[in-house]
């Protein structure tokens, strides 16, 4: 039975996921801001254990892990969680920088530096779920996309570095996908909101755990997830 660490199981995609793992009966690890989602989480997803540290505080991810009892191993290590702030560059604040950097690069640089021991253990996998701003940046979405493009150069040189280690490692890139981030971000740029025009969470999933499903003589390195309307 896989063992699986989930950032951003709350929603969205990282909540397809999770269920899609739960439902064939692989153990789950999620991790949770504080103690009252981890609580919310735990009732979500009956079984699963919660981990709690705060991806908008790295320094102290490491802290909190250390408090807390980390699996043996692990099979997968999936970063799903993100947030985003649009804003043009002559108006973004340090602060909105700061947000973005931590909880979509340095956490989960942070995470994984964590748990690289359980991952080598099992020869696991790592999933960033990334973005199409990942690979292109476009007006007033340059903080959001600059993490992301780190994320990019994170996993590309920790693909190089644990091969030896037998760890795979994947970068998934959605396209605009119904979430409650897209809601948000449709309100910054002051359009209506039609979830039915963007990708569902559930085909993400799917690419996510075919991924992670792939025998073990190949790897996907990067895929693209586009809208089909």
């Amino acid at each position: 039975m896989a063992t699986h660490l989930i950032t951003g199981a709350g929603s969205g995609i990282g909540a397809a996921v999770a269920r899609r793992l739960d439902e064939r009966g692989d153990d789950l690890v999620l991790l949770a801001r504080d103690a009252g989602r981890a609580k919310e989480l735990a009732a979500r997803f009956p079984g699963a254990r919660t981990l709690v540290g705060d991806l908008a505080d790295p320094d102290r991810l490491s802290w909190a892990f250390s408090h807390q009892a980390l699996p043996d191993r692990l099979d997968s290590l999936l970063h799903i969680a993100g947030i985003v702030d649009l804003g043009p560059i002559g108006d973004l604040r340090p602060k909105t920088w700061h947000q973005q950097l931590n909880v979509n690069l340095i956490a989960p640089a942070e995470i994984t530096r964590l748990v690289l021991p359980q991952l080598r253990v099992s020869q696991g996998h790592v999933v960033f779920v990334n973005s199409g701003a990942g690979l292109a940046a476009h007006a007033e979405w340059g903080a959001y996309a600059a993490s992301k493009h780190g994320l990019k150069a994170l996993a590309d040189s920790l693909r190089h570095e644990e091969k030896p280690n037998g760890i795979r490692v994947t970068s998934v890139y959605p396209g605009r996908t119904a979430s409650p981030m897209q809601a948000k971000v449709h309100s910054q740029e002051g359009k209506e909101y039609d979830p039915a025009r963007w990708i569902d969470p559930e085909s993400v999933a799917t690419t996510i755990l075919m991924a992670i499903d792939l025998p073990r003589d190949a790897e996907v390195n990067d895929l693209m997830v586009r809208p089909g309307r």
